[in-house]
């Protein structure tokens, strides 16, 4: 197994080393230490008889998107993914480092933060070679109410520790910092692929959520197309500007610092506040002070900044009912190859959970799942308040 050492230079010093490699059947993995010298990605993949993954560029019917013409949105085809992993017993998980005799997906025998290319994917095959991603269709695919295009994408998954025990509340600001830089350099790295048009980055936690694996991780999606809510976010971002003359993020921010009744944890770099039309029971946005497009955008002063601001968010959502909370975390970022909207965009990461009560879950009834249209059953300045007060 050939690595690639590569330094990931940080505030003018060495803060995470990168080392990239590839699995027995063919994925990309990469390793972000926070030492030198480790060579974990020389540990050779010792599992025989995976299946290698497709070339990139193959058609599949199993694998592609599909259009909806009636709501004019991108839906993806992934039937390969009812094999994946279903919550196995913690000595088989597949995100645990290798051990003697347990060969998993990371091959080296510890880690601090790895990503690699998922192996169920719900998006494969984007390619770092212009053109190579998006192969013609079958005659009679690309006709008619709802065209097909390959599902040519990306998905990784990002562990944040070889603790599976751990959580990500439990980290400390040092290894936050790592999957931020993680976090960032594979945003850059995927942006710069053939047919990406969004980068997202995400952390579903807890089974009420639909966690199947328990290991702390999260996910990259690099998609061929703009995500329905980030294209309503630039849309409306275009007519704000429009009609205001001003940014809609920046004006977003300042009331909120303004007002104060639904903020919850600041510091110079970042602002955590509860959004006034919160659709969920308790949910946070997180903006950087200065605005961005993307994680890779983000400067050293914020990157560092980050961590103790996100844990204390996190372990605020734990206190809440006294248990663990199950919640997704998922980074906005900016369209890749929309200049306009990549000037206008702010970069934020919304954090909620379904819990809304001791016992009680949030679920999406026929009002949400229907039309669309949200209904919370607590209001967002008392959400606000009572994180504050956690």
């Amino acid at each position: 197994m050939q690595a690639d050492d590569d330094q990931i230079p940080a505030g003018g010093g060495r803060l995470t080393w990168q080392h990239s490699a590839h699995l027995a059947d063919g994925r990309e993995i990469i390793y972000f230490d926070e030492a030198p010298g480790l060579n974990r990605g020389l540990a050779r993949d010792l599992r025989e008889g995976l299946p290698p993954v497709p070339v990139p560029g193959t058609w599949s019917p199993e694998q592609a998107v599909r259009w909806d013409p009636l709501l004019g949105e991108w839906v993806i085809i992934a039937a390969q993914r009812q094999e994946r992993t279903f919550l196995p017993p913690p000595d088989q998980c597949p995100l645990d480092p290798s051990a003697p005799g347990r060969p998993t997906e990371v091959p080296a025998d510890s880690y601090d933060v790895v990503v690699f290319e998922n192996r169920f994917p719900s998006l494969r095959g984007a390619s770092a070679v212009p053109g190579a991603s998006h192969p013609p269709l079958p005659p009679g695919l690309d006709d008619g109410m709802s065209p097909q295009r390959s599902g040519c994408g990306r998905c990784e998954v990002v562990c944040f520790t070889s603790d599976h025990s751990a959580s990500f509340a439990s980290l400390t600001p040092r290894r936050v910092r790592t999957v931020m830089e993680a976090w960032a350099a594979r945003t850059a790295a995927l942006s710069a692929m053939d047919g990406v048009e969004q980068v997202y980055c995400f952390e579903n936690r807890g089974e009420e959520i639909g966690v199947t694996l328990h290991h702390p991780h999260g996910q990259i999606y690099a998609f061929p197309f703009v995500t329905p809510r980030t294209r309503q976010m630039v849309a409306q971002a275009r007519s704000y500007a429009a009609q205001a003359g001003r940014n809609l993020f920046d004006d977003l921010v300042a009331a909120e610092q303004a007002d104060g009744a639904r903020m919850v944890a600041a510091n110079d770099q970042w602002t955590a506040f509860v959004p006034p039309a919160a659709r969920w029971p308790y949910e946070v946005l997180i903006f950087p002070v200065r605005r961005v497009p993307d994680l890779a955008a983000l400067d050293d002063a914020a990157r560092a900044a980050f961590g103790a601001l996100y844990l204390d968010v996190l372990r605020r959502f734990d206190r809440l009912f006294g248990t663990p909370a199950p919640y997704i975390a998922a980074w906005h970022q900016a369209p890749v190859t929309d200049a306009g909207a990549r000037r206008d965009f702010g970069l934020h990461v919304q954090v909620f959970t379904v819990r809304r009560a001791p016992g009680k879950l949030k679920y999406l009834a026929g009002t949400e799942s229907g039309m669309g249209v949200w209904v919370n059953d607590i209001v967002p300045e008392t959400a606000a308040r009572r994180l504050r007060e956690a």
